[in-house]
């Protein structure tokens, strides 16, 4: 009105202006029939999208007027109405009101911070004793709709509420029928505690309550009563992360330690259940799939020298999804699902590690080490090793470790025997031909043990009496050399069966951990 008088407006203006606003409220829909509809025309304009949300330039016409009488019906409800005081005949008696939740969506769940951001839709029913018609006065007017600021309403809040800022109900309208129900429906973002157990993540459920209730008025001025026995979620929209599996709604009457009065609240507990395929296959799948490796590093050949670096470097691309999922979760004593496997998989690795160390120095024995003790020769190397199919070049399935030192040992005796054996029989041939040539003796005989007969060559029966006699000489150093070729090679094999224990033990652990990983995989989703 000021503005408008400060203006340069015409006279005219000034009194259409007045005439208009007179008997004018903006409380009611401007119709002049309240049983027909308002048709109001939308159009949207596209201003800019900033962080998903979207600016609207929002044009309504509206095409009629206020009828006259939900006007009038207006003026006479709240010529004398007071919204500060409670609707009731009675003061001794409560005022009923109903609570209804529907879950629209569930915006945002903060592990860390045990927080809950849901998008509900909040209806409040109750009756208001001083807002009651008769709807045959108002030309069978029922029902109008008023700014929710006009009347009295409950203080009904969140009691968990855990934003830092009052977010409630939004002030919209509400529905007023002439019995006095007044029918309250507001939208509310709500940012709720929730305590949130990890101890199954990423295949965990959890439990989120909302608590409602009066925070003035106790259960003799409200009665708290539900509208249905579970949240509604006919217009839940999906959320990507969790599922809703029910919202049961319980009334609860609660006389806290400052007050003697009852006060009635109403718990809806929100059922979750975790989509863990996010989780399987950006944390999980690669840590079986590394953890996999590490049984490998037992079959990594010794003389490599990359069995250690392996099992480090395993390990600390383990370590690195161990941060990534502490980040996420609550600083609490309770550990997670995947953090215990990831801390099993990584003891698993430091395990195999510190075995492949052992059995690198057991691998590398040379000729100072003792020899393998029997007890590791019957069951490593001649029972473990046809197990794990360990085989060294010529061996197989039926040769034992028994069988295979006495052939060595015969092949020994033979070349070193065979060779003696061949030089005294040249030797006695040489003699006997010499003799044969001087005296035309047509045989040579010898005895059994290779020497020539004395009577076939007198004159060199003193030389040469038993041709083996000048052959002990040569038959130490033979000896000699067979006993120097027998070290050397029980040296080598002393070693080779050192060499031999380590593979069988690599092998025997490879196994040993590959079934490990396998139990540990297929425990965690079960």
């Amino acid at each position: 009105m000021v503005a408008i008088a400060d203006s340069a407006q015409g006279k005219y203006a000034q009194m259409l202006f007045q005439d208009l606003l007179q008997d004018y409220s903006n409380a009611l829909r401007p119709v002049e029939d309240t049983d027909k509809a308002l048709n109001v025309t939308l159009q949207i304009t596209l201003s800019q999208i900033k962080d998903m949300t979207v600016f609207f330039y929002v044009c309504t016409v509206a095409d009629s007027a206020q009828g006259k009488y939900a006007q009038m019906l207006f003026q006479d409800l709240l010529q004398d109405y007071s919204n500060a005081l409670r609707p009731v005949e009675d003061t001794d008696k409560a005022l009923n009101v109903t609570l209804q939740i529907t879950l629209s969506q569930i915006k945002d769940m903060d592990e860390r911070n045990q927080m809950l951001t849901a998008y509900l839709w909040i209806r409040q029913t109750w009756y208001d004793a001083h807002l009651k018609w008769d709807k045959d006065e108002y030309d069978g007017l029922d029902s109008i709709w008023i700014p929710s600021n006009l009347v009295w309403r409950p203080d009904i809040v969140l009691y968990n509420k855990a934003d830092d800022e009052f977010s409630g109900p939004v002030d919209t309208n509400v529905v007023l029928r002439y019995d006095g129900q007044i029918t309250w429906d507001s939208p509310a973002i709500t940012k709720s505690s929730c305590v949130v157990d990890v101890s199954y993540f990423p295949f965990d459920d959890q439990q989120c309550n909302l608590t409602f209730g009066s925070w003035t008025y106790n259960g003799n001025q409200i009665d708290i009563d539900m509208g249905m026995d579970s949240g509604d979620l006919s217009d839940f929209v999906e959320n990507v992360e969790w599922e809703v599996h029910g919202m049961p709604a319980a009334k609860n009457v609660i006389t806290y330690g400052c007050c003697s009065d009852p006060y009635p609240d109403i718990t809806y507990t929100l059922l979750l259940k975790r989509r863990s395929s996010f989780y399987i296959f950006n944390l999980l799948i690669p840590c079986v799939m590394i953890s996999f490796l590490a049984p490998l590093g037992f079959f990594l050949p010794a003389d490599s020298g990359e069995k250690v670096s392996l099992g480090v470097t395993v390990l600390l691309a383990l370590t690195v999804f161990q941060l990534m999922v502490a980040e996420s979760m609550p600083p609490s004593e309770s550990v997670p699902l995947i953090g215990k496997y990831y801390i099993a998989t990584m003891t698993m690795i430091t395990a195999s590690t510190a075995l492949t160390i052992f059995i690198m120095n057991i691998h590398h024995c040379g000729a100072e080490a003792k020899p393998v003790p029997d007890w590791a020769k019957v069951f490593i190397l001649d029972y473990m090793s046809k197990i794990f199919f360990v085989y060294e070049v010529g061996e197989n399935c039926t040769t034992s470790q028994k069988e295979k030192n006495k052939e060595v040992k015969l092949q020994m005796e033979e070349t070193v025997n065979g060779k003696c054996k061949k030089r005294q029989n040249a030797k006695v041939q040489a003699e006997a031909s010499k003799c044969n040539n001087r005296y035309n003796m047509s045989d040579v005989e010898e005895n059994p043990n290779g020497c020539l007969k004395e009577e076939l060559c007198p004159e060199k029966m003193n030389m040469y009496v038993c041709t083996c006699a000048h052959h002990d000489k040569i038959a130490k150093n033979i000896a000699y050399i067979a006993n120097c070729f027998r070290e050397q090679k029980a040296t080598c094999a002393k070693g080779a069966e050192w060499k031999k224990v380590a593979k069988v033990t690599d092998r025997f652990f490879m196994w040993v951990f590959f079934i490990m990983v396998f139990l540990m995989s297929i425990s965690i989703t079960r």
